[in-house]
């Protein structure tokens, strides 16, 4: 079964009269985290407290949060918790999700401190680990026993077409991937696995293990587009462990191990980086074998870039299409033209087969690992993971003709 798109009122532009064209570099700093009280570090609040974990959690910082980890517990995004049917819960124009995304979880959380990620390590001071909301949502947790059950059962009514794991910085992620993959593939081999991979602590052993096990897809969360801002963002300008050359190491080895078609990237657009920037990682990727599965930067709430602008939608559009020209299309950036700035201002093809891309919508859907409907459309379409429904940036449906009318307004200030 499929997600269908639910008849409702057009939503509004949400930045009508916004001139912003892009977010620069100047204008994208983080901010200071705030200090962590000393009995809050390493989620020792939800350890000293050892609350006992029962059924499905759903995120609340008015409670003790149980204690839960995984393999035992998993946390999945609340659109695949809707449609799994482990909590009530309605989405904009579409009846579910495609994807089953499991997130690992631990009281002590991730080690790393991702300036723009929600379940940074400098937010202990405020909200224990299961509590933090991660692009844009609560992510309940749920035993991952009943996951299983469900899924074995049938009980998503065939809605997913993909499940993905998604590691974290902490010590017990890397075994913790292998069980709770291993356990997926014996239960629900109809359902391929991505694995959403933490760099920083693997090795290309641990990479060729994943694939043994029966991974479908390797994908690194790459985010960053140059070297600068990955090391501004989540690197040593934050006190986090991560590292430009590791991910790039493990990326390389996962192109030769899964091959082409198999692996992946995630990249964030509008952190401060130019379009030539990303569009360069883009064109490197797909060079590789590869896909690359772009965001939108949005202010993730409590996170040390939440003050800062989301990317301004000539930005993003233009980095959409180019990025789905590249990966589908067979374009290159060497037939693209950019000005002094890094903007994309001519796409290098003839306006007529441009329009007929655009029309068609497909370049403007959540981008990732793709599903049962076709190569170009995502499993993972992470509803409203990088947009408010008011103003969506990926969609996680196929855009209608109004929709396509508002992306070519977003699209109007660029050449083509």
């Amino acid at each position: 079964m499929g997600c269908l798109e639910m008849p409702r009122d057009a939503a509004p532009d949400f930045r009508p009269g916004v001139k912003a064209d892009h977010n620069t570099a100047e204008a994208m700093i983080p901010r200071a985290p705030a200090p962590v009280p000393a009995d809050a570090r390493n989620g020792g609040r939800v350890k000293e407290r050892d609350e006992v974990p029962s059924g499905v959690y759903l995120p609340n910082n008015n409670i003790l949060t149980p204690h839960m980890r995984s393999p035992a517990y998993v946390q999945m995004s609340t659109a695949a918790a809707i449609t799994l049917g482990v909590m009530n819960g309605y989405m904009h124009r579409t009846s579910c999700t495609r994807c089953l995304n499991l997130l690992l979880t631990y009281p002590e959380g991730c080690r790393a401190n991702c300036a723009y990620c929600g379940l940074a390590r400098h937010r202990e001071a405020s909200r224990d680990y299961a509590d933090r909301n991660f692009i844009r949502v609560d992510w309940p947790a749920v035993p991952y026993d009943d996951v299983l059950d469900i899924m074995e059962r049938g009980g998503d009514g065939d809605r997913f077409h993909r499940m993905c794991i998604s590691m974290i910085t902490h010590p017990n992620s890397d075994d913790d991937t292998r069980v709770v993959l291993k356990r997926w593939v014996e239960r629900v081999p109809d359902v391929p696995v991505s694995i959403l991979s933490n760099p920083t602590t693997m090795s290309r052993l641990d990479v060729q293990t994943l694939k043994d096990l029966g991974a479908d897809i390797f994908t690194v969360a790459l985010d960053a587009a140059n070297p600068d801002v990955f090391d501004r963002t989540r690197g040593r300008g934050v006190q986090s462990p991560h590292s430009w050359d590791k991910y790039w190491d493990i990326m390389k080895a996962a192109a030769e191990i899964f091959g082409p078609e198999k692996f992946g990237a995630h990249l964030i657009v509008g952190m401060g980086e130019s379009e030539h920037d990303v569009l360069t990682q883009v064109q490197r990727i797909r060079d590789m074998g590869g896909h690359s599965h772009m965001f939108a930067f949005f202010p993730e709430k409590g996170s040390l870039m939440d003050h800062l602008p989301a990317v301004p939608r000539p930005q993003w559009r233009r980095v959409q299409l180019a990025r789905y020209l590249i990966d589908y299309r067979d374009r290159r950036i060497d037939d693209m033209r950019f000005d002094t700035t890094g903007k994309l201002v001519d796409y290098g093809m003839p306006q007529a087969d441009l329009d007929d891309i655009i029309n068609a919508g497909v370049a403007f859907r959540t981008s990732g690992c793709p599903g049962k409907e076709a190569e170009d459309v995502s499993a993972c379409d992470r509803p409203y993971g990088d947009s408010p429904a008011r103003d969506i940036a990926s969609y996680p449906f196929q855009p209608n003709k109004q929709d396509v009318r508002l992306i070519r307004r977003q699209l109007a200030s660029t050449k083509s």
